[in-house]
């Protein structure tokens, strides 16, 4: 089972006015449906472009915007001003409007016909001006957007729309999204803490805390014969230890392991999360630490913090569904431990069990080995490495007064030596631009050891979301010099203050 997405669309709404009659509206009306069929149809789009009526006025505006809010299945509005449409007809709509909303800049014919173009072209092809006047609009009234200029056949401009398309998507996800947090952080633990009432205000979602025990009953009320099925799944997907194979030593261990993911899965359907934490130091019932549980889970699209880490687990699971469908996967991830070589530094990523499958470079191996903490039997696990790629790490904090996205593009590499003695999964990367560089950004702008690692989600789709969310962003990559970043964290220090009786 794999937990996916409502149903999405984006529509198309497109600016005109009645001065200029019914035969160029209805050729205006003509035109955007045409570009919103194309445009659903064109590979980097991922989901439908659905065409609404032209709008003439502000009435118009304001219905749409509303039925918008209302549509669940509706992501965003794409914005396209056809000809000249007065914006001050837009600002009722857009002051309600709760929805994220692209401005696309473009005009219907690619090429002039420089040998007919006459006024009657002219009027009917105004974005060149149209989009302008909109433009002021949201400008002047400071409306979160992203612009997409050119052609709505060339490719870049449909690859720009398409990231933007995806954030919205897993925007839509994150409204009304349950976090299962199971037991509390890890003692005396600071970055994995945060303002719950504030990040469901700002981001959608809800963190609901659970005692372990809630888990471990349905733990114990899992039948033997779904356990027996699992493990046999388990053999089928994965390179099975001998020892935990059917009459080897270990075998009780993976039945347990198993009995801990249906359990889990269990537990996960009923409550309808969409993401949830697990602590080592808060075990209750459970006989092992969760590993290969919450790794398959997070394979099928539930977010995943460890130690209680709640803001990770939900920037997880929204990354899942932005980077769905695309080459690659997104985990859980930590910047476990260094390797600090003058012929450059590497960063060897890992955790104690919880690495999602979804990054494997091959088939993962599947092992029980001692954990040394939790005092609790040995957990059953997947092991194995990472492909090399471009990468990023992201990581969500709260400043106590706003919340911060810091986000640092990695080039993930082969390993220098093989490692088998690591019973982990794991990627090694180097970061963007160096690794002095990165590492005195990372921890200057106060980004957490915990992340949500991604070959999928690109820096462009954490700007479309900390454009829509309202929230800093933070990257480093290959042109992030430590003294520019120091200048802009104290300029978003004033910037990103929350207005009297509220907070960003």
């Amino acid at each position: 089972m794999t937990i996916r997405p409502a149903r999405s669309e984006v529509w198309l709404v497109t600016g005109s006015q009645h001065l200029y009659g019914p035969g160029p509206l209805a050729q205006v009306g003509a035109n955007a449906r045409a570009v919103a069929k194309a445009l659903s149809a064109a590979r980097p789009v991922p989901y439908p472009v659905v065409f609404k009526p032209v709008v003439t006025s502000a009435d118009a505006v304001r219905a749409v915007c509303q039925e918008a809010d209302q549509a669940p299945q509706c992501a965003g509005l794409v914005l396209w001003m056809h000809t000249f449409s007065p914006a001050r007809m837009w600002i009722g709509g857009l002051s309600a409007l709760r929805k994220p909303f692209a401005h696309l800049h473009t005009q219907f014919n690619r090429d002039l016909p420089w040998g007919t173009i006459d006024m009657d072209f002219m009027n009917l092809n105004q974005a060149a001006h149209g989009d302008r006047e909109a433009g002021f609009l949201h400008a002047r009234m400071r409306l979160p957007r992203k612009v997409v200029v050119g052609h709505w056949e060339d490719p870049e401009v449909q690859e720009r729309l398409g990231a933007w398309m995806r954030v919205a998507r897993g925007w839509q996800d994150l409204q009304g999204a349950r976090i299962a947090r199971l037991g509390d952080n890890m003692r005396r633990v600071a970055v994995t803490e945060g303002d719950k009432v504030a990040a469901e205000e700002r981001f959608g979602f809800a963190v609901d805390g659970h005692g372990v025990g809630d888990l471990a009953a349905e733990v114990a009320a899992v039948p033997r014969g779904a356990v027996t099925r699992l493990c046999a799944e388990y053999v089928e997907s994965y390179s099975v230890a001998a020892q935990l194979r059917r009459g080897g030593a270990r075998h009780e261990s993976l039945r347990e392991a198993a009995r801990i993911e249906l359990g889990l899965r269990a537990f996960l359907v009923k409550g309808g999360f969409k993401g949830f934490t697990t602590t080592f130091e808060d075990l209750h019932g459970l006989r092992q630490l969760p590993g290969i549980a919450v790794q398959r889970l997070m394979a099928e699209g539930y977010g995943f913090g460890a130690e209680g880490d709640w803001k990770t687990a939900a920037l997880v699971r929204l990354m899942k569904v932005i980077g769905s469908g695309l080459g690659g996967g997104t985990s859980f991830m930590e910047d476990y431990t260094y390797h600090l070589h003058p012929s450059g530094s590497l960063v060897l990523g890992a955790h104690m069990l919880e690495i999602c499958p979804s990054i494997a470079s091959g088939r993962p191996s599947l092992e029980v080995h001692p954990l040394g903490i939790g005092a609790r039997e040995d957990p059953v696990r997947l092991v194995f490495g990472a492909p090399a790629g471009p990468a990023l790490n992201a990581s969500l904090i709260d400043l106590g007064d706003r919340f911060r996205l810091v986000a640092n593009e990695v080039d993930v590499v082969e390993p220098p030596g093989p490692m088998p003695r690591l019973p982990v999964a794991r990627a090694v990367w180097r970061c963007r631009p160096d690794f002095k560089t990165a590492c005195g950004a990372w921890i200057r702008s106060g980004g957490a050891h915990h992340t949500a690692f991604s070959y999928a989600v690109t820096s462009e789709h954490l700007r479309d979301l900390a454009e829509i969310a309202g929230v800093e962003l933070v990257l480093i990559d290959a042109d992030t010099r430590l003294a520019g970043l120091e200048k802009e964290l104290r300029w978003n220090e004033s910037y990103y203050q929350p207005p009297r009786g509220g907070r960003i």
